[in-house]
């Protein structure tokens, strides 16, 4: 087994800082290395920016923020918008599990309110499912391995389903002490102000990700601000209690069945 390693599996350079950073901040202070993986290279997200430039200054700034967790980088593999359940994109995703052999994958939630957060949900999913399948061939091909692994879905953007219905997490990281750092990271991503403002209606998009932070805080009924997971099931993955980011974060987190 490899040292204690988590691995966050997002669709879009920016979607790490919104909902997952201040846990992978929480691990990273108690020993876990860090990796960091966007499945997109945000070359839509502009109004003014050719493809080819967005992409290359979201790829900057992606770095960026990685490095102030510090965080192992992975690089996109796929444009906006062509993040879809298919065997190539699956087997690349699978390579980086196998790099990063990680205890605990962070992902987007199920259901969210894009089609890309869906998707890389799902081959987050599949890719931890055949860590241990030899014959599966990954992309570039690494071998399998052995080990147990608890896939935790993030919030919804918005807490929301995409019929709007709020999501309420299992699991709930206190990120209050963390929130300046989790602005310095967002930050890292500042072409996405104008982008979010003109394209989502989300002004001031730092002040929105301590917003959607702070009602998931109330949810928890005990910090002020706070990231929300859901764990899937174990099936496939670990024996049954298989919990590690409750056991590693145990002294600042609540969790409800």
């Amino acid at each position: 087994m490899t040292a204690q390693s988590v691995l966050a599996i997002a669709a879009h350079p920016d979607d790490i800082e919104f909902v997952m950073a201040g846990t992978l901040l929480q691990l990273s202070e108690r020993g876990w290395q860090v990796h960091y993986f966007n499945i997109a290279n945000g070359c839509y997200g502009s109004q003014s920016l050719e493809p080819a430039q967005c992409s290359a200054l979201r790829l900057s700034e992606a770095q960026a923020a990685a490095a102030l967790i510090p965080a192992t980088f992975y690089p996109p593999i796929s444009d906006d918008m062509e993040i879809l359940y298919t065997p190539q994109l699956l087997r690349q995703v699978a390579a980086v599990i196998r790099q990063a052999q990680p205890q605990i994958v962070l992902t987007h939630a199920p259901l969210d309110y894009m089609e890309d957060h869906q998707n890389a949900a799902r081959l987050a999913v599949s890719a931890a499912f055949t860590r241990g399948m030899p014959g599966f061939v990954t992309s570039p091909p690494l071998a399998s391995y052995d080990g147990p692994v608890a896939v935790y879905h993030a919030q919804p953007h918005g807490n929301r389903t995409p019929l709007g219905a709020l999501v309420e997490p299992s699991h709930y990281v206190d990120v209050s002490s963390l929130v300046d750092r989790k602005r310095e990271l967002l930050a890292a991503h500042a072409s996405q102000d104008q982008w979010l403002g003109a394209s989502q209606g989300i002004s001031a998009y730092l002040n929105t990700m301590v917003e959607l932070n702070r009602e998931v805080g109330q949810l928890s009924g005990q910090f002020e601000l706070a990231e929300g997971w859901r764990q899937h099931l174990h099936l496939g993955f670990s024996p049954a209690g298989f919990d590690p980011l409750r056991d590693a974060l145990d002294s600042v987190m609540v969790v409800r069945q």
